[in-house]
């Protein structure tokens, strides 16, 4: 197995090899998964593993950043209906922008965190045709004020940032349905009050199977 954390100072990562789960840490693992609010005690009770064990491993996992703990609010139309619109833009910068340039110069400066928080929901950086990519979904209650914010702010952005020269060319994708998240989150198929439901088999619940 392969771990990735952030190098400390950098915003870059490392790859640290050789961390395999135990039997106990992928029991721990798929309980968290199947409810992120479970306790220590309720994961003990679930599992069999004694509460210390619970609480010493899980922290070990969260120092060692393989667990991760965030919450995601539906937007769109089946949940607040304030996004109506979403698509998926990969920009593919000039040779020469590298990663670790985009680090230094983009996820640093605040008004491009800015953005990242206001409409883009996800993004990922990437590889295309041997350059540089810059993957996002961005969501917006319709397509104008997406396009609006695409065209008008994000790329007028990264051209002043990274270069006018700087993006060689832009795909989009447009999305109409979330189907899976994170390997384990089905939302319209085994979820229910924001966890997944109790009769889900475990045999389902995918932790460092590949």
């Amino acid at each position: 197995m392969v771990k990735i954390t952030k190098e400390r100072g950098l915003g870059d990562l490392k790859m640290l090899n050789n961390r395999t789960l135990d039997a106990q840490e992928v029991k721990i693992i798929r309980e968290l998964i199947r409810n992120p609010r479970i306790s220590d005690n309720g994961i003990s009770k679930k599992t069999k593993i004694p509460v210390m064990s619970v609480n010493r491993k899980r922290k070990k996992l969260e120092e060692e950043e393989i667990l991760m703990y965030f919450t995601t609010i539906r937007k769109g139309p089946d949940g607040l209906g304030m996004f109506h619109s979403r698509k998926l833009y990969t920009i593919k910068f000039k040779i020469g922008i590298t990663r670790y340039k985009y680090l230094q110069i983009m996820e640093k400066d605040p008004q491009w965190r800015t953005f990242n928080s206001k409409f883009i929901s996800y993004a990922s950086l990437g590889e295309k045709d041997g350059s540089l990519a810059l993957i996002i979904f961005l969501d917006a209650p319709d397509e104008s004020m997406q396009v609006e914010e695409f065209n008008g702010k994000i790329v007028p952005f990264l051209k002043q940032k990274l270069g006018p020269d700087a993006i060689d060319d832009i795909s989009t994708a447009t999305l109409n349905r979330l189907i899976r998240l994170h390997h384990n989150y089905l939302p319209f198929e085994n979820m229910s009050n924001g966890r997944i439901n109790d009769d889900w088999p475990d045999d389902l619940i995918f932790v460092n199977e590949f």
